[in-house]
């Protein structure tokens, strides 16, 4: 890789993490106030409910689940235990982190959204910067893994492998290593930290990275597990290069179904080409044939004349 493509690659990869930083830093001022009051209220309502019980009556229990659906609109789990739900917070940098990353790649969980106006006016203009950012570093660190492709394609391919066979074990080593780091590990740190089953995590993987994003799984969102303090933002950058290598892959595939193409056609125009040319001596034939033909009654013609 040259020098000067390396420089670009890790200059625009320094910018990029510079703009989710700073995009974390500002959602985690916005919108992490706005959540507390939101826990608060939430709380006060709880501790209402269980002093009033017993002369519960339908207006305070519709009050009640209005507050609980307002909270769980705003990502907060009013079942979750006391100590536990003071301690974690949506909006807080590794959560506002995984936030900003979840904007940029446009995965767009819908469990989680700015509810200030700040927040959301915000969202709309990082949004705006950001999501074209997001393409060009992608765009570049896939060119980078691109690189790798053709230097091993160049190995193979100096060990006297056909083209056809380099590019397909090129790519069949990029698919199988990138199914490992991106697909098959990472959901075993999932049922560690989430308590889910592998399964579960392998779904969670290829929904998040294949960017549908149902939101029915989401790491780092359950207010009864402990997290690390990072561990939302390394599930960001994890995204981020599952993402690269996505691109990296379908570009791999786009251009071996392109080469197929190409040869499909081309051996077609061959067939066709070889076809036209077994039916030119024949038809020649046939035409000096049937030129003899006219020759021979012509002439018959003539001495049928003179004999009259």
């Amino acid at each position: 890789m040259r020098p000067a493509k390396v420089r670009t690659i890790v200059l625009l990869t320094l910018g990029y993490l510079c703009y989710l930083l700073a995009g974390a830093a500002v959602f985690q001022a916005l919108e992490q106030t706005a959540e507390h009051v939101v826990k608060n209220k939430t709380q006060r309502h709880k501790l209402d409910f269980l002093r009033n019980f017993t002369c519960l009556n339908k207006e305070a229990l519709e009050r009640l689940m209005e507050v609980i659906t307002e909270a769980v609109h705003q990502g907060i789990h009013p079942v979750a235990n006391e100590s536990l739900q003071a301690e974690h917070s949506n909006w807080d940098f590794s959560s506002s982190f995984f936030f900003v990353g979840s904007i940029v790649t446009t995965i767009g969980y819908g469990t989680l959204a700015p509810r200030t106006a700040g927040g959301q006016i915000f969202c709309v203009i990082y949004a705006l910067f950001g999501i074209p950012l997001n393409i060009i570093v992608l765009g570049h660190v896939s060119k980078g893994l691109s690189l790798l492709c053709e230097r091993l394609g160049r190995c193979l391919l100096n060990k006297g492998l056909e083209k056809k066979k380099v590019k397909i074990l090129t790519m069949l080593f990029f698919l199988v290593t990138g199914i490992i780091a991106f697909l098959g590990i990472p959901p075993i740190f999932f049922m560690d930290m989430e308590g889910w089953t592998y399964r579960e995590g392998v779904y969670y993987a290829f929904i998040s990275l294949s960017t549908i994003g149902f939101g029915d799984y989401v790491a780092g969102s359950h207010p009864d597990r402990k997290y690390y303090r990072y561990y939302r933002a390394l599930v960001a950058i994890w995204l981020i290069f599952g993402l690269a290598w996505l691109a990296l892959l379908f570009n791999l595939l786009t251009e071996y179904l392109e080469d197929t193409e190409k040869k499909i056609v081309k051996d077609f125009r061959e067939k066709v080409k070889a076809s036209k040319e077994k039916e030119r001596p024949r038809s020649a034939a046939q035409h000096a044939s049937s030129g003899h033909v006219k020759d021979d009654v012509l002439l018959d013609t003539v001495i049928l004349q003179q004999d009259g």
